[in-house]
């Protein structure tokens, strides 16, 4: 295989549609944290209680995907600068490095994806016994 500009060029799309996703989860998680906080001042459920603390470990994985997301691209664009310097065995390494930072963002997107849906179970469950107390 050929090792050109075009190979390391691939991940640009890939990561910029992965931050554009890892963006709109924070924005969401900031407005999120917003609202819970209005409603712990008001009323300190333990379910309130329990979703925070899964919200903190949700933006701490987020973090970190956009941060290992953010180390790829710099790889990539390091990778072509030496590629245009001349220097394809090094470039060819920065490129394999670029790979298992996206590989490290992308686990834990999945990560962060199984516990975003045990925050949907909290809530779910919450609301059955709301269901089930008001019948």
């Amino acid at each position: 295989m050929e090792f050109t500009f075009a190979t390391p060029a691939l991940l640009f799309p890939a990561v910029s549609l992965l931050f554009i996703s890892y963006t709109n989860r924070f924005v969401s998680y900031a407005d999120l944290v917003r609202r819970l906080h209005e409603r712990w001042r008001h009323d300190g459920s333990s379910v309130l209680k329990r979703q925070i603390t899964n919200l903190r470990k949700r933006i701490f994985l987020i973090r970190n995907m956009q941060i290992a997301g953010a180390v790829s691209l710099l790889f990539v664009v390091i990778c072509m600068i030496l590629l245009s310097l001349g220097f394809a065995a090094f470039a060819e390494i920065l490129f394999a490095a670029a790979l298992v930072a996206m590989l490290v963002s992308l686990l834990f997107l999945v990560i962060e994806v199984s516990i975003s849906v045990n925050a949907l179970e909290l809530q779910l469950g919450d609301l059955e016994e709301a269901t089930v107390t008001h019948d």
